[in-house]
């Protein structure tokens, strides 16, 4: 598949077939999402395969316990938006697959030379480490396309990431930054209509 075809083609895929997606294919798309650029070439990644059914269910029950402890507002949809909210963030338990894309600190060039920690530099440099996460990810996302697979962005999990590093087994010098799902289409979503060029971009000649 074509670059352009694979980035045309792709959406979020939330549901799948419960076809087993063999492992070799999965390590191919971390192998991918791992050649992404990154803050000094750090390449900080790791990914964590998961595919045993009863973890992923373990996993998705932890995400919904702390949703449900969040209090609605007063609005007459708050209960419709949460059982939306519900789904949306544990659905990867029906996925055949799932990789967790987790990073572990970058040293900073500059945190050589100046006065100013780690944090701050990372805040001045609108997170870099974030920014190469990104990249990562859709490195991820893209050759799941190429691969003939439907694939997901999750980052609604991450409101408890500490519990969910541990239940994968992540090690402590490591961030869990977001998940994705992955898995033969059962159904492919219409893509939402993309934005005119002519509204995203600017032109300074």
């Amino acid at each position: 598949m074509e670059l352009k075809q694979a980035i045309e083609s792709r959406t979020s895929v939330r549901v799948y077939k419960q076809d087993p997606v063999p492992l070799a294919d999965l390590k191919e798309m971390a192998r991918l999402a791992s050649l992404a650029p990154s803050v000094a070439s750090s390449q900080p990644w790791k990914f964590v395969i998961v595919t045993r059914k009863e973890l992923l269910q373990d996993m998705a029950r932890k995400v919904l316990m702390h949703l449900e402890k969040i209090p609605p507002n007063e609005s007459r949809a708050a209960r419709n938006v949460i059982s939306q909210v519900e789904w949306f963030a544990t659905f990867f338990q029906n996925a055949p697959a799932l990789i967790a894309v987790a990073m572990e600190e970058y040293e900073s060039v500059l945190e050589k030379g100046v006065v100013m920690d780690h944090d701050e530099i990372n805040r001045q440099r609108n997170y870099p480490d974030i920014q190469s996460a990104g990249a990562c990810i859709q490195n991820l996302l893209l050759s799941a396309v190429d691969m003939n697979y439907g694939a997901c962005w999750l980052s609604a999990p991450m409101m408890v990431k500490d519990t969910l590093s541990k239940m994968i087994g992540l090690e402590d010098k490591y961030k869990l930054i977001a998940f994705v799902a992955i898995g033969k289409p059962e159904n492919v979503p219409a893509k939402k209509p993309p934005r005119s060029p002519e509204d995203m971009i600017k032109v300074i000649e």
